[in-house]
């Protein structure tokens, strides 16, 4: 018999030991869910419950059993104080816990390969292989101050806090975040991933059965963390189908502008619907570079690879303000605070440019000061974009 179809078959065994200790905590969507990867997450667990029960419960019966056959009221128990050593006991107490770990270790190294978020999809259900032919829907999410994103680049829509998927269709979702590090989680469907500022993480998924499910941030991120849910919607095709219709005819257009208001914290957010969407705003959400005028990372750190934009390049450089001060979306766009983007920003001419040689020697010693430059704590002339200023030396 397969592995997946004996571990479900388990499952209620495990449920049964673990009901108990949740009593009150409603549905147990982790060990019941809807869709195939949360399931086979749900095996795993049982699976390492049942094998650490393995060992639990009988040292749990030993004990009680050993405390009442060798009470100090039994006089016909054996006593040996002087009793110090057993190979056979020093066996089993060995070798049972290390083949139970061993068991654990090679399920867990095995489940972390096959239900790593980044892996594509390989079936949508035991016996339902994932064939050629089947584009993956992609979701585009983003967490923001306490509220969730997801935009449908295929179907140029966006929601807020409501997530639609078809039934037996796989997911692909890329996931960010706008301020702080949440984590995006949908028990029913998937475990949990971070979502994290200027990074990107993947996780791939998909339900098989319709129904309402709920989603929410596993990861505190500030007072309105709580409220952080969303709406779940697993739909068969003509209802997803009709709930793009629905979301297209809502009106309301997704832009920078549109984004930057969004992203300001705000608490029970009810469900928003865009009718369309900036192409490529998720990725200017990554780079951190929604606002007008603001480089992107990827532009930045291509411009590092290529060695640095140099004198050419150095009226764009200006205070960084990534961040740095309050929330996004807490204060005033300042573009002049950021590093303007080379493909928007004019040149300067040559004679506009400070004539002072580049150093290329290593900073070495104290302070990583080079021999001949300044004393440390004096001042050096620096150029920026509004004229020489003055600032104190390392």
């Amino acid at each position: 018999m397969p592995f997946p179809r004996i571990a479900s078959r388990l499952r209620p065994l495990s449920a049964l030991a673990i009901v108990p200790f949740l009593a009150g905590c409603g549905e147990l969507v982790v060990l019941d869910p809807a869709g195939d990867i949360a399931r086979q997450q749900g095996d795993l667990i049982v699976i390492s419950t049942l094998l650490m029960l393995l060992i639990i419960i009988p040292v749990m019966a030993l004990t009680i059993f050993f405390a009442w056959r060798y009470r100090a009221a039994n006089k016909e128990a054996t006593y040996k104080p002087d009793w110090d050593h057993s190979t056979q006991l020093e066996l089993v107490i060995w070798a049972a816990p290390l083949l139970i770990i061993i068991c654990l270790g090679a399920i867990t190294w095995v489940a972390t390969h096959l239900l790593d978020p980044y892996r594509p999809l390989a079936r949508t259900d035991v016996d339902k292989p994932v064939v050629a032919e089947v584009k993956p829907l992609d979701v585009n999410v983003v967490a923001l101050d306490w509220k969730w994103l997801f935009i449908y680049p295929e179907q140029g829509i966006a929601t807020v806090n409501e997530l639609a998927v078809p039934v037996d269709r796989p997911v692909r979702f890329r996931i960010s975040a706008s301020s702080v590090m949440n984590s995006f989680y949908i028990p029913a469907m998937a475990g949990q991933i971070y979502a994290m500022p200027a990074m990107e993480t993947k996780l791939h998924g998909v339900m098989n059965e319709p129904g309402d499910f709920m989603g929410f941030s596993a990861n505190y991120s500030g007072a309105g963390f709580s409220n952080m849910r969303f709406a779940v919607k697993s739909l068969d095709d003509a209802a997803f189908d009709k709930w793009i219709a629905q979301a297209k005819g809502a009106g309301g257009t997704l832009d920078r502008a549109a984004y930057l208001q969004l992203e300001r914290p705000s608490e029970k957010e009810p469900v928003r619907r865009f009718a369309t969407v900036e192409p490529g705003l998720f990725d200017l959400v990554v780079n951190l570079c929604v606002e007008p005028g603001k480089m992107c990372m990827h532009d930045m750190m291509a411009a590092d690879a290529r060695g640095g934009m140099g004198l050419a390049g150095i009226h764009n450089v200006r205070d960084l303000a990534y961040d740095k001060f309050a929330a996004r979306g807490t204060a005033a766009v300042r573009p002049v605070r950021y590093v303007a983007s080379t493909c928007t920003t004019p040149m300067a001419s040559p004679a506009q440019l400070p004539i002072n040689p580049v150093d290329h020697q290593p900073l070495t010693g104290q302070g990583l000061s080079r021999p001949g430059d300044a004393p440390h704590g004096t001042s050096l002339a620096l150029f920026d974009n509004r004229g020489p200023v003055s600032r104190p030396a390392f």
